[in-house]
């Protein structure tokens, strides 16, 4: 798995020359709700087992949660599970607000 920083991340989004990441925040529906990093999908973390079907392992996936620990958790897991390129968004949403986006709501 590999790390990104909040800046990379949003250097990443504003690059048309890149595929664009999958953003799965795996933080639950309440905490999706309160914020959210735009064209994140939400997926919390306890539902990941069950559906990782669901996902597309080819797509470049970025994971978020709160602080980058419930994320740490599901990329390891996505990793083991055969995806072919996982980021884990280091800080998490609460780092995304300090670094780049000050108006989101924290909690």
């Amino acid at each position: 798995m590999k790390h990104l920083t909040p800046t990379e991340l949003a250097t990443w989004l504003a690059d048309d020359s890149r595929p664009k990441p999958f953003l799965l925040d795996v933080r639950e529906p309440w905490e999706f709700e309160t914020c959210q990093i735009a064209g994140a999908e939400n997926r919390p973390m306890d539902t990941i087992r069950a559906n990782v079907g669901q996902l597309d392992s080819t797509l470049p996936t970025v994971v978020i949660c709160h602080h980058g620990m419930r994320s740490y958790q599901v990329g390891s897991f996505l990793e083991r599970a055969g995806f072919d390129e996982v980021y884990n968004l280091n800080g998490g949403v609460a780092a995304w607000a300090s670094e780049i986006d000050p108006e989101m709501a924290r909690y």
